[in-house]
């Protein structure tokens, strides 16, 4: 038996993908246990059973913690890591520490947007695994090679950051461990190339608890069914693109039925068709053409929809390509143009401009998703890759792999 330590940023999309993991190493007999900054969520998402060592983490509330939603390109990557991610990662290491000392890892396993992870494990000389939740990095990191300033900009970052918490003198960048890195991904959504020591399982899918209360019966087999979602972070942001949805499958509810997810309720509808108190609230059975919730069980709408209008956030990405569900992707800022291209240099789907895309422009690409067969073709094509990666019980065998090769672990 075998100890593994998830360090998780709190953020739902870096976590759900390691609930799978840990899971198949637990039903293994190997121990588990979480640190992170936001342990209430990790024990929604994983379980109100998971083992999770609290870290301190910075308050994403109030000017200093929200990203305004103006923000793009260059100035986004800067505030991610000046005012997100290295303050993430020193918050979080005294709970690293702390975790490891009394959890006994025989591997970390540190995402890759939770630096204290890697610096700390690299410290105490426990041997660590990136989870790679997004495959963005491995292009992004590429790509550095012709921005010069930019990558000495952020190696001079980590570096100092490494004298904070880390091993001054090791030499590990803590995005990719020396030891695995796990990509829940595959070549043939992100393409050829990014390193031997990549292993690429592909997307890891579990069972999640939901409160998700969903009027199955409203969906209509007679039309296609398209699901539009921002993910989780991007409710500043998303009024205009969400109207324009709403309007473009309007004018195609003759063959089109949508549910839009609108967790800020900026349409008008705060999700729940039996409110009595929302004025704007439009009940399932006076339309039939567009269902705004202000949250849905994904996983199981995913097995019945037909297209997904989305910002091309990974995980969102990933889920959809795992049930063959062709794309159209809206990219806003981070990771998401990367992975826009991945989709539509695979073949399974069409991108449009976020911030200036109309309704006549999105329900054309929304047509071309629904009738050209060549979009579902490329999404089932990845979708078999996907099923054929091994997901978490792949991941598991890596991890498990990389905990019987080590050697006894030297006192820090």
């Amino acid at each position: 038996m075998s100890g593994f330590l998830f360090v998780v940023p709190p953020l739902v999309g870096h976590i759900n993908p390691t609930v799978g993991v840990a899971a198949e190493l637990t039903a293994r007999g190997h121990r588990v246990a979480w640190a992170s900054a936001d342990p209430g969520l990790v024990r929604q998402l994983a379980g109100d059973e998971a083992v999770v060592f609290p870290c301190a983490g910075p308050v994403l509330t109030g000017e200093d913690g929200v990203r305004p939603a103006e923000l793009r390109g260059p100035e986004a990557l800067k505030f991610l890591w000046e005012r997100f991610l290295v303050p993430l990662a020193e918050a979080m290491a005294p709970g690293v520490r702390a975790a490891i000392g009394e959890f006994g890892p025989d591997v970390v396993v540190a995402d890759q947007q939770a630096f204290a992870g890697g610096l700390v494990a690299e410290r105490l000389r426990v041997p660590w695994a990136t989870s790679s939740t997004t495959s963005a990095e491995f292009t992004f990191a590429d790509a550095l090679a012709g921005m010069p300033k930019v990558a000495d900009w952020l190696d001079t970052l980590l570096h100092e950051l490494r004298g904070r918490i880390g091993d001054p003198s090791g030499t590990a960048d803590p995005r990719f461990s020396p030891h695995l890195v796990l990509a829940f991904s595959t070549p043939e959504l992100v393409g050829s190339g990014a390193g031997d020591r990549i292993r690429w399982v592909g997307p890891s899918m579990a069972p999640r608890p939901t409160s998700a209360d969903f009027p199955w019966t409203w969906l209509d087999p007679a039309r296609a069914t398209v699901l539009v979602t921002l993910g989780t972070a991007n409710t500043d942001v998303g009024a205009r693109f969400l109207a324009e949805c709403r309007d473009a499958l309007r004018r195609r509810a003759d063959r089109v039925q949508a549910v839009i997810v609108d967790p800020a309720n900026v349409l008008g509808a705060n999700g729940d068709p039996d409110d009595p108190n929302d004025p704007n609230d439009m009940d399932d059975k006076d339309d039939k053409d567009v269902l705004i919730r202000s949250s849905v069980p994904q996983l199981p709408l995913l097995e019945r929809v037909d297209a997904v209008v989305c910002h091309a956030g990974h995980n969102t990405v990933c889920e959809a390509l795992w049930y063959g569900v062709p794309l159209v992707v809206a990219p806003i800022r981070d990771d998401q143009p990367v992975v826009a291209g991945q989709v539509v240099d695979a073949g399974a789907g069409i991108r449009v401009r976020f911030g200036r895309v109309t309704a006549p422009k999105l329900g054309a690409a929304i047509d071309a998703v629904l009738h050209e067969p060549g979009y579902r073709a490329a999404a089932e094509r990845i979708r078999t890759a996907f099923r054929a990666a091994g997901g978490a019980r792949a991941a598991a065998t890596h991890l498990e792999e990389l905990a019987g090769a080590t050697p006894s672990k030297e006192a820090p």
